[in-house]
């Protein structure tokens, strides 16, 4: 793909950031053309919608506790952004997860933007029936694709899992509340290396057919690469529609975007990601957390792709956070143009 190198000096970047700010630019119709011609590969869709899970799952593993007027103010930016789908905490027992026990605050602390959503995450009938009573209107249940991931995480088999939700996706549906299913581990496990796409399909398939309305397939340890992603999607497109079909990505050895570009040739038009790279993986060193939301957003106004989102408002986002938790952005696009 031609791609003509520009300096480019946005009065939004200006006002914000004080200086230029290096881009790289192509017509959309020429990105757009540039896809692999394959028997697997359809053409790049018009619009990405981006759920944002840096204020969930991008804060759930800080070890320092981050107050909820942060998590509060993280949020309500991200909504000024243009973001569409924002997950804003998890309804889980403070024992496993210290740093969501001010759910119920963050929820009623809000400021709810019009034709935004506010998911969060709910692993039991209880969770479910907490973060309605919040004022959620829409959650997220979750299953792995490996076994051993399933036992040494939440104590039970895959399958015995997946019947723990069957409660939840039942008081949801009589609440009338939408639920969006996540699968862990698609790429990779920790303890069981390599994941089957065919187990991966299996546990997506179970989800959308207890109702969820969208599954986000998760690279958790971030070891996925454009190959096993498109075997992975190839699987599970099998099972379930590609419209019904998100990806979640983590960047621990930097495939996350490869992947990403991938999974939109492949038709997936919903992608996952956590503003300034937010979030760790514990079970793999070096682990970067998940793809940052700039550098996502970045590269799909690059294809030419709309999102909704405000570039610069998502890094002032990202700017406030990381000077919250007091350190460097994980944003390549953050780190070239601010110097975070």
């Amino acid at each position: 793909m031609a791609a003509v190198m520009r300096i480019v000096n946005r009065s939004a970047f200006s006002s914000r950031m004080g200086h230029q700010c290096l881009a790289f630019s192509c017509s959309a119709a020429v990105a757009k053309s540039a896809v692999v011609n394959a028997g697997n590969v359809k053409s790049l869709p018009e619009r990405v919608k981006i759920v944002e899970v840096g204020p969930r799952d991008g804060l759930q593993n800080e070890k320092t506790l981050v107050p909820a007027e942060t998590k509060i103010q993280l949020i309500d930016m991200l909504s000024e952004s243009g973001l569409s789908v924002i997950e804003a905490t998890s309804f889980v027992s403070p024992k496993w997860v210290p740093q969501m026990a001010d759910q119920v605050n963050v929820m009623k602390g809000i400021q709810r933007k019009p034709g935004v959503s506010y998911p969060v995450l709910t692993p039991n009938l209880k969770g479910f029936q907490a973060a309605v009573k919040a004022g959620a209107s829409e959650v997220a249940i979750f299953g792995a694709a490996s076994e051993l991931f399933s036992k040494k995480n939440i104590n039970c088999s895959v399958d015995e899992s997946l019947q723990r939700f069957e409660e939840v996706m039942k008081a949801a549906k009589v609440a009338g509340v939408p639920v969006r299913g996540y699968v862990s581990c698609v790429l990779g496990c920790p303890y069981e290396g390599k994941v089957a796409p065919e187990k991966v399909a299996h546990v997506a398939k179970r989800l959308y057919s207890m109702g969820c309305y969208e599954i986000s397939l998760g690279d958790t340890i971030g070891v996925g690469t454009p190959g096993g992603m498109t075997e992975m999607l190839e699987a599970v497109s099998r099972e379930v529609p590609v419209s019904a079909l998100a990806v979640h990505c983590h960047d621990t050895y930097g495939q996350a975007l490869a992947n990403i570009l991938i999974a939109l040739q492949m038709g997936i038009s919903v992608v996952d990601s956590s503003v300034a790279g937010l979030g760790g993986c514990p079970y793999a060193q070096g682990a970067s957390g998940n793809v940052a939301t700039e550098d996502v957003v970045y590269m799909l106004h690059g294809l030419g792709i709309h999102t909704g989102v405000d570039l610069p408002k998502l890094m002032d986002a990202g700017a406030f956070i990381c000077r919250s938790l007091n350190r460097k952005t994980n944003s390549k696009v953050a780190q070239a143009t601010c110097k975070l």
